[in-house]
């Protein structure tokens, strides 16, 4: 049986109760989805944007998870999307995203050393899909 929204956001939030952890995991995981996002932009398949096919293949999870996960991960994904399309063009777009997700990452494993608690990606890789969904709702 799959989870709900909600069971799977107590369960993301029950390992994220520290003010540092929370504010940190606030500020990084949408940079590191935007890093993604950004790390596909100019990347094709079959003449279409990477970054696009990976919204395709993670839509129908977010669908499953309802309306309200659906539209909140759909205006984030838009929300990246548009930041792409009014990029500076005196900053290359890679070595900036790359730096940013990386710094991203960073952020994430200091909270959670300060949390004193393991990513819940090392528990379930759902939870990387998770993240993103539980900054906006939580």
């Amino acid at each position: 049986m799959s989870k709900t929204v909600e069971q799977w956001l107590t369960e993301y939030s029950d390992a994220h109760r520290h003010p540092v952890n929370r504010a940190l995991h606030t500020v990084c995981v949408p940079a590191i989805l935007f890093a993604i996002v950004a790390l596909l932009w100019s990347s094709r398949i079959a003449g279409v944007r990477a970054s696009y096919l990976l919204m395709i293949l993670v839509a129908p999870f977010y669908l499953h998870l309802g309306a309200r996960a659906a539209i909140a991960m759909a205006a984030q994904l838009g929300a990246c999307i548009l930041a792409l399309h009014f990029w500076p063009a005196g900053i290359a777009l890679r070595p900036a995203a790359l730096g940013l997700f990386v710094l991203g990452w960073i952020g994430q494993f200091v909270g959670h050393t300060i949390e004193g608690r393991r990513p819940k990606f090392f528990q379930d890789l759902t939870f990387m899909l998770i993240g993103p969904l539980w900054v906006v709702l939580k």
